[in-house]
């Protein structure tokens, strides 16, 4: 790999960094909100059965929020898609459930956001799942829990499916 490739790697990456912590503060929900809005959401994620693609659909909060409950490695997660973050982000007590331990989360990468600078680690979680939607090989940030409470799907996620769109108040995932 080339020294200007290099270059253009870390100038995507440290964009990314400062664009992630102004979409975590704008959307992610505190504690309480979160176990309110995750036991009070009509979630319904309903599956094409087309042989080609596999397709779900998540009915929109009163907020008009999109939650439902992902499988990421394996295990349920329940998560929020946010469009505008740049990666699928965990807290870091659901990265330590989902299997990575002291020496997987390096927090190491910097992420500066409203309330001042932190940093999280970046990993790469093997799938993530919701109804027959399947993506492999997803680039996540983990942040620790109090400067997170909300997993967030994000564009790490969302880029990898054919298509997605927004109507009606329901939020269409094709792979």
């Amino acid at each position: 790999m080339s020294m200007r490739s290099l270059i253009l790697i870390a100038g995507v990456i440290a964009a990314a960094a400062t664009q992630v912590p102004a979409y975590l503060e704008r959307f992610a929900l505190r504690p309480q909100a979160e176990a309110r809005a995750m036991a009070t959401v009509p979630q319904k994620v309903e599956t094409q059965s087309a042989a080609s693609r596999g397709a779900a659909t998540l009915a929109s909060d009163s907020r008009g929020h999109y939650l439902g409950t992902f499988r990421m490695n394996g295990k349920s997660v329940d998560a929020l898609v946010d469009t505008g973050a740049s990666f699928v982000t965990l807290p870091e007590s659901v990265a330590r459930r989902l299997g990575f331990g002291a020496a997987a989360l390096r927090f190491d990468y910097p992420v500066a956001t409203a309330n001042g600078s932190i940093t999280g680690a970046l990993v790469t979680l093997d799938r993530v799942e919701i109804g027959p939607v399947r993506v492999r090989n997803v680039a996540a940030l983990v942040l620790k829990d109090d400067a997170l409470s909300a997993t967030l799907i994000g564009n790490t996620f969302l880029r990898q499916l054919s298509a997605y769109k927004v109507e009606g108040g329901q939020m269409r995932l094709v792979d």
